[in-house]
This record gives C-alpha cells, sequence and structure tokens, in this order.
C-alpha cells in the first residue's frame, strides 16, 4: 500500500427512523440562523419540509430556505447561495436531499466567506478555501456519498464545464432510509449504479497489486449488486435499502482509497458530457463504464480478471478471458437494472457534443492507462 493519513471528520447518525433525533441533537449545538437547503420541491410534497422546520424551530432556530438546487448544480446557484448567507448572516447551513443540493452547499459555504471567486482560486490559482459556513446533511437520495467528504461536482455554464470543486466537510451525516421511499426507483437505480462505479474507480485505480483497501471494496461492490437486485424485486425492503445507503457512504469516506491513487477517468468523462447534456449521472456511467473497460482489457487485465471472480463471480481459461467476462457481466447488469447502454437511449445523439466532451474532460493520472482525446472520443461516439 502507499503511505497515508487517514482522519475521518463526519458523524454518522444511521438507522431508519434516526432523522428527527439526530437533527435535534446536532443543531442545539448550531448558531440561531439555519439556511435549510433542497432540491426542486419533493421535500415539500412529502411533508419532510414541514417536519425539519418544526424541528428547527423546536430548536429555537431561524429559517431561511434555499430550494430550487437542481440536478447538476450550476456556478449561478452557488453564487445565489452565498449571498443568500452573507444577507441573513447564516450560522449554520442544513443540506436536506441527494448529491446534488449536498455538493452545491459545499461550495456555497465556502464562497459565502470570501469575495474570492472559488472556481478562480482553484482552477487559476491551485488554493482551496479556508473557512465555511459550518454544514450537516440529511441524505433523501443515496448513491453519490457526498455527504461523506468535501468534493461537489459544480456546473459552470458560462464555461461549458463540469468539474471538481472543494469545500465544506459536514459536522454530520443523517442516514436514514425511510426517506429515500419518496425517491422515484429509476433514480435509486441510478444511484446505486454511481455507488459502483465509485467502488470500481477506486478499485482500478493504481496501485493494480490488490491491497487491504480492495478486499473491503470487493466486498462492498458485491452488497451493492445483491441489495440492488433485492431491492428491485421488493422497493418497500428496508434492510436492502439501508444496506444501500450505507455502502454508498462506504465507497465515499475515504476508507476504500487508503494506499491506492484512485482512477475516475470514467467520472470525468461523464461530467464532461454532463457540461453539455445535462444527463443523469447514473445512467451516463452506465454507458461509458463498460466501453471503457474494455479498452483497459490489456492494462488492466490483472485487475478486471480479479473483479470478474471475486465480484461477479465468473472465470475464462487465461486471464484475458477472465478480465472480458467480467465486463461482460458488468454489461449483463446495466441491462438487467434498466440503465441504458447506448447515449441513444438518452436522447444523445449529437457526435459534435461527444467531440466536445473528450476534448474538455479531465485526464485523470490514476487510469492504468492514459487516454489520448481521440479515443475518449471513439469509446463515446460507439455507444450512440
Amino acid at each position: 500500500m502507499n503511505n497515508f493519513i487517514y482522519q475521518y471528520p463526519v458523524k454518522q447518525y444511521f438507522g431508519k427512523g434516526c432523522a428527527e433525533d439526530a437533527v435535534k441533537s446536532e443543531l442545539q449545538k448550531a448558531g440561531a440562523n439555519v439556511l435549510l437547503a433542497y432540491g426542486g420541491g419533493s421535500i415539500k410534497r412529502t411533508g419532510l419540509y414541514d417536519r425539519i422546520v418544526s424541528w428547527l424551530t423546536e430548536c429555537g432556530k431561524q429559517v431561511t430556505d434555499f430550494g430550487g438546487i437542481m440536478p447538476n448544480p450550476t456556478y449561478q446557484k452557488v453564487q445565489e447561495g452565498a449571498q443568500i448567507v452573507r444577507e441573513n448572516n447564516i450560522d449554520f447551513i442544513l443540506a436536506v436531499g441527494g448529491g446534488s443540493v449536498i455538493d452545491c452547499c459545499k461550495i456555497v459555504s465556502a464562497q459565502a466567506l470570501t469575495d474570492e471567486d472559488v472556481w478562480d482560486m482553484w482552477y487559476v490559482h491551485h488554493r482551496l478555501p479556508t473557512d465555511f459556513v459550518p454544514m450537516g446533511a440529511v441524505v433523501t437520495a443515496s448513491g453519490t456519498g457526498a455527504e461523506q467528504n468535501n468534493g461537489a461536482v459544480i456546473t459552470h455554464e458560462e464555461k461549458k464545464l463540469k468539474q471538481p470543486l472543494f469545500g465544506a466537510f459536514h459536522s454530520f451525516a443523517v442516514l436514514d432510509s425511510d426517506l429515500t421511499k419518496s425517491v422515484p426507483m429509476k433514480q435509486v437505480v441510478s444511484g446505486a449504479f454511481d455507488t459502483l462505479s465509485h467502488c470500481m474507480e477506486t478499485y482500478m485505480g493504481k496501485p493494480q497489486e490488490t491491497n487491504l483497501s480492495d478486499e473491503i471494496n470487493e466486498a462492498i461492490m458485491r452488497n451493492v449488486i445483491r441489495n440492488l437486485r433485492r431491492l428491485i424485486q421488493n422497493p418497500d425492503d428496508d434492510f436492502a435499502r439501508g444496506e444501500l445507503m450505507w455502502a454508498s457512504a462506504m465507497a465515499e469516506n475515504g476508507m476504500l482509497k487508503l494506499g491506492k491513487q484512485t482512477d475516475f477517468q470514467c467520472h470525468m468523462i461523464e461530467h464532461a458530457i454532463g457540461a453539455y447534456t445535462d444527463c443523469n449521472h447514473g445512467q451516463g456511467l452506465a454507458v461509458i463504464h463498460p466501453a471503457l473497460y474494455r479498452r483497459l482489457l490489456e492494462a488492466g487485465r490483472e485487475k478486471l480478471a480479479r473483479m470478474a471472480e471475486t465480484v461477479w463471480g465468473v472465470k475464462g481459461i487465461t486471464v484475458e478471458e477472465t478480465a472480458m467476462r467480467g465486463v461482460e457481466a458488468l454489461e449483463a447488469f446495466i441491462r438487467e437494472i434498466g440503465l441504458p447502454a447506448r447515449w441513444s437511449e438518452m436522447d444523445i445523439t449529437d457526435e459534435s457534443v461527444l467531440r466536445a466532451a473528450a476534448d474538455t474532460c479531465i485526464i485523470t493520472p490514476g487510469c492504468c492507462r492514459k487516454f489520448t482525446r481521440d479515443e475518449i472520443f471513439e469509446l463515446l461516439a460507439e455507444r450512440i
């Protein structure tokens, strides 16, 4: 394993029905003015908004709304949130939702306390923000693991870029499986595949030699596959929902990345597609992963073969054949759970968009083979 230092900052509240006690316990410690951040309105339709406001009111908090955070949150929305924080002297940000809401709030928490543009801070001056408005997260859609780290993915519409930024860690995260029942099953499946993708992207990173983090990763991948199948069969399966929530957290709390330089080339390609099409993240990953891994059958054959055996339970006569069978098993699983295999299934058919994405995506150093931009375009174009 590579050398590492590990310190984990996010306090976890896990379990069916744990949200009320968790929020009340944590918000007692916060300042008087709370920003309640959420997405497109399902929080109000389900009654969760009223419940959370009542909990905050019981804690003596003044609540300010920050709603309408969209999937693939924009940099403009970040600036809107930062302005609300400044104008209302917000002491604490409570993000309620999935990865988009949580990611947006991480950067809001940083931008609100600096006059410097945080995009330029990172991409021009290569500096990270150091001051943040304190935050907590109530997860209603699991899969991204966004509540577990300080990384965020933000779309800068003017620049046509969807790329990582870094903001605040949450002081706590609430993982209450009851809250995921309001999310459409299509979104649950997409989120769970994002978890699987996080695991695979970490697993396929450098070094290729398997370490303890990778062996833990194998167990989590098997868990996601098993419990996603179980939940599709019975959407009321609370155990499966809880397992998928914790798998999502484990994939992104840093544990699997210890001793690794992660890959995440698939994610960077999908992010670039998202900057031009606003496509669903998990669905985009499902289209890209098999095409990408077919191109890694030589450079990544040992790791792909091990994943084929330990995760998918398939084996060929040679290492190369085993690796190929693993990629085929992944592709079959994508079809089984109803995710798209081609861009045309997502109404993405313009090759110029794929070309632009290939030309602007981040090329990651952790992938076992460095791709050219022409190769990235070719693998995208073959999936139309």
